[in-house]
């Protein structure tokens, strides 16, 4: 049974009045007595090849472009909630038992995810904060005073609309300046408040990530000490890790950009955003009909923002495959020593699911108190640099002469993929290649 939930200090309370007629009594909810978060996420960069390298460059550019992972592991709890691309399937497991609060459980999972029987869920690990870095919070008494612009475009289209774009002049040092720099929505927190109480996948025990083949479609049970022994429930194609954007872009910085992309199952909306510095000024545009900066949208979105946000034109509907960069927007600045790279973001919102046992009762008088509850959240995400054509295919215009033709590559040790891949760059279609340095400048401009 499928049923809407919203987190109140650390376990799941139930949202009330759903749509009972007026002058009837809400029915009361209790909390559940055990509560699994189960947040899956797919990341790629347009035109590149899936990225499962483990270490050396690739834990470097899963810092940069994913928020890394703790203790430089390749796969850790909160991934997922990023825009992380390697790996580029995330899961994160959180369960809150209050039965027997932080006590180590086990997730049985179908033979699909190819990831073993089950996943061990342990208890959440206090990290103290390494000497010399900053308590959060903390406010950095050495931060330069801000200098430029912030120039906000908006909408799809090949000219810049009247009226944009929204200037916000950071020079000024107006705190309410900027404080609108980046106001504007933001994605409802209902993800899991992990304390001690928790147990979480990944962990320092099993980093297993789920392979390009794995599937969660079947059968899942949760057990462990004090776990209700009905904890079964069955996840299908839609609550299922959602498969990766094939974006494409076409046209220079100094011309309107087309994106295009091919429908994303599943998906339920969509939503762009880019950004990019010209001289002292930070240019920013996004696919929605409203001036808003858009930086809070990147996260799960439950199933009625979606559809609201979809109505306010915020996000672009399912069946829209192309939206248009206005032409010039992220032209360089006169003068300018060096050329920016805008980035995009792309988000496809999946649905979110929530199960329960046992379910909500006819009465609206019974009280209703689930043994346990679950809630799945799915999502994809694509980031690209704009300026140059990229894709996303089956790979095969990427791969060398020798693999094209189904022989084996050539063996080579780690040590030298690494030590080529960060001399030569990744490369992204014949002849176009991508290093991380030119990640970072198409990020900050530098």
């Amino acid at each position: 049974m499928h049923i809407d939930l919203a987190p109140r200090r650390g376990a799941l309370t139930f949202l009330m009045a759903c749509g009972f007629a007026a002058g009837l009594h809400a029915q009361a909810v209790k909390p559940p007595k055990a509560q699994l978060w189960l947040d899956l996420s797919t990341g790629t960069m347009a035109g590149m090849p899936e990225m499962d390298m483990p270490g050396g460059m690739g834990g470097a550019l899963a810092g940069m472009m994913g928020g890394g992972s703790r203790g430089g592991a390749p796969n850790s709890y909160g991934m997922a909630r990023g825009m992380n691309v390697m790996p580029p399937r995330v899961i994160d497991i959180a369960f809150h038992n209050s039965l027997r609060p932080g006590a180590e459980a086990a997730q049985a999972i179908p033979p699909g995810m190819r990831m073993g029987e089950s996943l061990p869920l342990l208890p959440v690990r206090r990290e103290a904060v390494p000497r010399g870095e900053r308590e959060p919070g903390e406010v950095p008494q050495d931060v330069e005073r801000p200098k430029g612009r912030i120039l906000i475009y908006w909408g799809c289209g090949e000219t810049v609309r009247p009226g944009q774009p929204r200037v916000i002049d950071l020079a000024r040092g107006n705190p309410a300046d900027f404080g609108m720099a980046f106001a504007g929505r933001h994605a409802p927190d209902r993800g899991a408040k992990i304390g001690p109480s928790h147990v979480l996948y990944p962990n320092e025990r099993n980093t297993v990530v789920l392979p390009r083949d794995g599937s969660l479609v079947g059968e899942h049970q949760v057990r462990g000490e004090g776990v209700p022994a009905s904890m079964k429930f069955t996840l299908a194609d839609a609550q299922n890790v959602m498969q990766p954007i094939q974006l494409q872009t076409q046209g220079t910085v100094q011309d309107s950009m087309t994106l295009s992309w091919s429908p994303v199952p599943h998906a339920r909306a969509y939503y762009l955003h880019a950004m990019s510095s010209t001289g002292n000024d930070m240019v920013m545009w996004s696919s929605a009909e409203t001036p808003d900066t858009g930086m809070g949208l990147f996260d799960y979105l439950p199933n009625r923002t979606i559809e609201q946000w979809t109505r306010e034109r915020v996000l672009l509907r399912p069946d829209v495959t192309r939206c248009a960069v206005p032409k010039g927007i992220f032209a360089p600045a006169a003068g300018a020593r060096e050329e920016a790279t805008p980035m995009l973001r792309m988000m496809a919102y999946g649905g979110e699911s929530n199960f329960a046992h046992p379910p909500r009762p006819a009465d609206p008088k019974a009280v209703w108190e689930p043994e346990w509850a679950v809630r799945v959240r799915v999502k994809a995400h694509t980031m690209a640099m704009l300026g140059q054509a990229q894709g996303q295919g089956d790979g095969s215009a990427r791969r060398a002469p020798s693999q094209q033709r189904g022989e084996e590559p050539p063996p080579a040790t780690a040590a030298g993929q690494q030590e080529q891949q960060q001399e030569q760059g990744v490369q992204v279609f014949p002849g176009v290649q991508v290093n991380p340095g030119t990640i970072l400048r198409g990020i900050f401009g530098r």
